[in-house]
């Protein structure tokens, strides 16, 4: 007696070959995107500029010092501190008004580095006042 039952995987590609892909809003093609990520990556860049500056200034107007963190605490502080100056860069390279290459393949890249500068933004500014908080009080 024969198999008779559909090979599920090839039935799925099938499946996935015959729909159309979703039409894309106007206000979602390359030109109106990279538009966009340039005007609010301005105002995203001055924002995580002023947050980190006025974090450090209240964190050094009271004594702390970067030093005071030792072993464990000290690895994690400064490897998320990086991370915070990496997202700061991407935001700030995403809101760039200069084109490298075409406006599809920018579309991508500022796409791309604004939402990895966010989410490191975030990521790495937790993880350092987490060490900060963890280390002893001052």
């Amino acid at each position: 007696m024969a198999d008779t039952t559909p090979d599920f995987a090839s039935s799925f590609a099938r499946n996935l070959e015959q729909q159309a892909p979703p039409p894309v809003h106007h206000l979602m093609g390359p030109e109106e995107n990279v538009t966009r990520i340039m005007q609010t990556g301005k105002v995203w860049f001055v924002a995580a500029v002023g947050s980190v500056a006025l974090v450090v200034s209240v964190l050094a107007a009271s004594g702390w010092r970067p030093a005071l963190l030792t072993g464990g605490l000290a690895v994690l502080f400064w490897a998320a501190s990086f991370l915070v100056a990496l997202s700061v860069g991407l935001i700030g390279w995403s809101g760039c008004p200069i084109l490298e290459v075409d406006v599809p393949t920018a579309d991508r890249n500022k796409t791309l580095t604004m939402q990895l500068g966010t989410m490191l933004f975030i990521v790495g500014g937790a993880v350092a006042l987490l060490a900060i908080l963890l280390g002893p009080a001052r």
